[in-house]
């Protein structure tokens, strides 16, 4: 495995890019993977499943938290139509770069599609500045709400977050997360700011593998909706990133 980059997590801390073969994967100092080109699954379906609940027709306004290796993005631009328009909010300057070079043949360039416009900010700051603006957030900027990667995401899985997403959205709209483990405490603060709750489990391949969640927050279309419910589909094939223990 050969270091081919690192780049400077704002606030502290480094993202290092390696390469073994034709695949990459992104650690970070100090720490395990993050993620891998070798699988990339629930990526995919984190994208996949917040988005076939857009309403075909709508001109879908849908925001990314973390870029990652692009892969939540081309996913998404597969299920959305021309005129659609992707934010992706990144915090890494240099992740951005490495998408833009040889990293991003593995999903295609999805940042050279016209329908995307990437911020190097924090997703916090475009969160905020959001009212009833978008039909998803889709959130994979750590390992869930009991985040690793940067103390300064826990904001986005507390109250003031969730209630700032939920302003974000439009009725109907969804607040998609990825995590590796079950939180029921996060369950209840994403039900007392008000959404509709699908956990949605994910594995890596097929009904084998390591289980992980996909949390579905659906702002009610009226504000009496805010039952959770358990996802009755069963799980998707999807293969969980490589992550810290």
């Amino acid at each position: 495995m050969r270091l081919v980059d690192t780049a400077p997590i704002p606030g502290g801390g480094e993202l290092r890019l390696f390469a073994e073969g034709d695949h990459y994967s992104i650690k970070i100092a100090g720490g395990g993977d993050l993620m891998s080109t070798r699988m990339h699954g629930s990526e995919d379906a984190l994208a996949t499943i917040a988005c076939e609940r857009i309403p075909r027709g709508r001109q879908a306004r849908v925001l990314i938290g973390g870029l990652g290796m692009g892969f939540t993005l081309a996913a998404a631009l597969a299920h959305l139509g021309q005129d659609a328009r992707v934010i992706v909010a990144e915090l890494v300057p240099g992740v951005v770069a490495w998408n833009r070079g040889s990293l991003g043949r593995h999903a295609g360039f999805p940042l050279d599609d016209a329908r995307v416009e990437v911020r190097e900010c924090d997703v916090a700051m475009v969160i905020r500045s959001e009212r009833s603006g978008l039909d998803a957030i889709l959130l994979d900027v750590d390992n869930g709400p009991d985040g690793l990667t940067r103390i300064g995401n826990d904001w986005l899985y507390a109250m003031p977050g969730l209630a700032a997403s939920m302003a974000a959205l439009r009725p109907g709209g969804v607040l998609a997360i990825w995590s590796a483990h079950p939180d029921r405490r996060f369950v209840a603060r994403l039900r007392q700011v008000g959404f509709a709750v699908d956990e949605v489990p994910v594995r890596a391949h097929g009904s084998k593998g390591a289980r992980h969640l996909i949390w579905l927050a659906s702002k009610p279309s009226n504000p009496a909706g805010t039952a959770i419910r358990r996802a009755r589909s069963g799980p998707i094939d999807a293969r969980p990133r490589h992550r810290r223990g």
